[in-house]
C-alpha cells in the first residue's frame, strides 16, 4: 500500500509539472505562471520600487524584469541576523530568439531571422513544428492619454518551420553528420512571399471575409513603420492575439518556441518528455515545495528562518545582467527582509554566515549509448534521486559541509542521491552556485534532478526524479535551519 501512494504522489508531482511546462514557453511566461501560483496559495507581492513592510509568519514575492522571480516565507521566530534558506534555479532555457530586425526575404520565402540564445543542439531545431512566444509592448490610447504597457504573447499554432535539406542534395550527411551554418542555415520559414503577396492585396482592398478587423487583416493605413524591421504578415498574427492593431507593437521581446505539448511517456510511464526541463523542473520542484511547506501558519510557527526561491533569468548565458545571478538582485532580497526588521546594518553580514543556498539545476544521466562519456564511478541514474555535483576547480560550490547537511537530510527521508564528477579529460560546465557563492558569500551545495538530451528542443528525466526532487526540498526546508544548528565550523 505503501508504494502504492508514493507512485500516486510522484505521477500527481510529475502531472503539475506538466501544467507549469506546458504554461512557460518561456522565462516570462514561467513568472507569470510562477506569479499566479504564489498568489493563489496566498503569497503577497511587494515591489522593489517601493518600502516593504514584513510581518513574521507572512509570505511575499517580487519580480524583477518579469523573467526573475524571488519568493520568501518569514518565519514566526524570525529576528534580523537570523540565516536564509534558499533554493536557487533559473527560468531561461537555450533558444532561438528573434533578432530587432528579423525581416527576411530570400528565394521567393518569408523568413524570420532568429540569434542564438545559449548553448543549444541547434541541430534539434530542424523539422519541427515552430511558433513564437515573449512578450510584447503595446501603446494604448485611452480618452487622449497614452502609455504604453507589456503583455505576454504566444501563438498556439504552428507557424514557422526549419526544414532540413532533403538527402539527395547532402549525400555524406549520414556518413559526415549533420553540419550546419547557424547564421544561413536556421532560419525559421514563415510563408511564401507569393502567398504573402496574394494576401496583402486581398487585406488592403478590404475584400477579407467577415470576422474582427484585427484577426489577420490590416489596412494599407495601419500596415505602419514596424513593417520596416518585422514581416508585416508576423505583426499582424501578434496583433491579432493581443486583440490590438500592429502599429501599436512598440517593440517585442519573442523567441522561437516548439509547439508540441509536454508529456509523460515511455512504455511504463516513468519519462517525462519536454522543452525546457533544464531548468524549469528544478524551477517548478522548488517553487512547489516552498509552496507546501508554507500552506499553514502552524509550518512557520517554529521557523527562525527565511525560506526563500529565486529563479533567475539568464543563466544560460553567464548571468551577467540585471536580474541574473550576477546582478544584486539576491542581495538586496536579503538586505530588504533583514532591514525591514532592523536598522542595523550589521546584522546582514551575520545572515549570510548563517545562511545556506541549494544551486539547483538539471544534472548529465548516464547515457546508455555514451556511457564512455561518464567518470566510472560517477555515473548519475534516472529514477537515482538528486546529484550531488562536484569540482575541485570550483564550477560547482560544493564542499564536505554542504555536501553533508544535504546529504543528512535526505537520508532522515529514506530519499536516494547521487555524485557526479565530470572525467578529467573533458571540460566541466558551471551553474548560479559559484556566482551566488562568491558574490554574496552563502555556503552552497550544487544539485540536479539526472536527464537526458540536455538542451536539446526536447529533453527528458524520470517521473520518480521529480518526485524526489520534491521531497528532498520541501524536507529541506523544514529541516534546515534545525540540523545546521547542529553543525560547528570556524570556531
Amino acid at each position: 500500500m505503501a508504494e502504492q501512494v508514493s507512485q500516486c504522489d510522484g505521477g500527481s508531482v510529475a502531472s503539475d509539472l506538466i501544467d507549469f511546462l506546458n504554461a512557460s514557453p518561456t522565462a516570462f511566461h514561467a513568472v507569470d505562471e510562477a506569479k499566479r501560483r504564489l498568489r493563489n496559495a496566498g503569497f503577497e507581492q511587494v515591489s522593489e520600487k517601493e518600502d516593504w513592510k514584513l510581518e513574521a509568519g507572512k509570505r511575499y514575492f517580487f519580480t524583477r524584469n518579469y523573467s526573475t522571480i524571488v519568493a520568501f516565507a518569514v518565519g514566526k521566530r524570525y529576528v534580523a541576523g537570523n540565516g536564509f534558506y534558499v533554493i536557487g534555479a533559473h527560468t531561461d532555457s537555450p533558444c532561438l530568439k528573434l533578432k530587432p530586425v528579423s525581416k527576411v526575404t530570400k528565394a521567393g520565402y518569408l523568413e524570420v531571422g532568429v540569434q542564438l540564445y545559449g548553448g543549444g543542439l541547434w541541430h534539434t531545431w530542424f523539422d519541427r513544428d515552430l511558433t513564437v512566444a515573449g512578450r510584447v509592448i503595446v501603446r494604448e490610447d485611452k480618452d487622449g492619454t497614452v502609455s504604453y504597457s507589456q503583455k505576454l504573447a504566444r501563438i498556439e499554432e504552428p507557424i514557422i518551420r526549419i526544414p532540413t535539406i532533403a538527402i539527395h542534395l547532402d549525400r555524406t550527411v549520414n556518413s559526415d553528420g549533420f553540419k550546419i551554418n547557424t547564421q544561413s542555415h536556421l532560419l525559421p520559414v514563415l510563408a511564401t512571399l507569393v502567398k504573402a503577396e496574394l494576401n496583402k492585396v486581398v487585406v488592403e482592398s478590404g475584400t477579407t471575409g467577415g470576422g474582427d478587423k484585427n484577426e489577420g487583416q490590416l489596412s494599407s493605413k495601419e500596415s505602419g513603420k514596424g513593417n520596416l524591421k518585422h514581416h508585416l504578415l508576423l505583426l499582424q498574427i501578434i496583433a491579432s492575439k493581443l486583440g490590438c492593431k500592429p502599429d501599436d507593437i512598440c517593440d517585442f521581446e519573442l523567441q522561437v518556441c516548439d509547439t508540441q505539448p509536454s508529456a509523460i511517456g515511455g512504455a511504463l510511464k516513468e519519462f517525462i518528455f519536454s522543452g525546457r526541463l533544464d531548468n524549469l523542473c528544478m524551477s517548478f520542484c522548488s517553487l512547489q515545495a516552498l509552496i507546501d511547506a508554507t500552506s499553514s501558519e502552524s509550518e512557520l510557527e517554529e521557523e527562525s528562518g527565511v525560506r526563500v526561491v529565486a529563479l533567475f533569468d539568464h543563466e544560460e548565458v553567464g548571468s551577467d545582467s540585471a536580474q541574473g545571478a550576477g546582478s544584486p538582485v539576491m542581495l538586496d532580497a536579503l538586505s530588504r527582509i533583514t532591514s525591514s526588521f532592523s536598522s542595523d546594518s550589521k546584522l546582514l553580514h551575520k545572515a549570510i554566515q548563517k545562511s545556506f543556498l541549494v544551486s539547483a539545476d538539471m544534472a548529465h544521466a548516464l547515457h546508455p549509448n555514451y556511457s564512455e562519456k561518464h567518470e566510472e564511478n560517477h555515473q548519475p541514474k534516472l529514477h537515482g534521486g538528486l546529484v550531488i555535483k562536484h569540482n575541485a576547480n570550483q564550477r560547482y560550490a560544493t564542499n564536505a559541509i554542504t555536501s553533508f547537511i544535504f546529504r543528512e537530510i535526505a537520508s532522515k527521508h529514506s530519499l536516494p542521491v547521487q555524485d557526479f564528477v565530470v572525467r578529467n579529460d573533458m571540460a566541466c560546465g558551471s551553474t548560479i552556485g559559484p556566482i551566488l557563492a562568491s558574490g554574496v558569500g552563502i555556503r552552497t551545495v550544487d544539485i540536479g534532478a539526472p536527464q537526458l538530451s540536455m538542451h536539446s528542443i526536447r529533453e527528458m528525466c524520470a517521473v520518480d526524479d521529480v518526485k524526489y526532487a520534491y521531497q528532498h526540498f520541501k524536507a529541506f526546508f523544514k529541516e534546515v535551519c534545525h540540523l545546521d544548528g547542529k553543525i560547528k565550523i570556524d570556531i
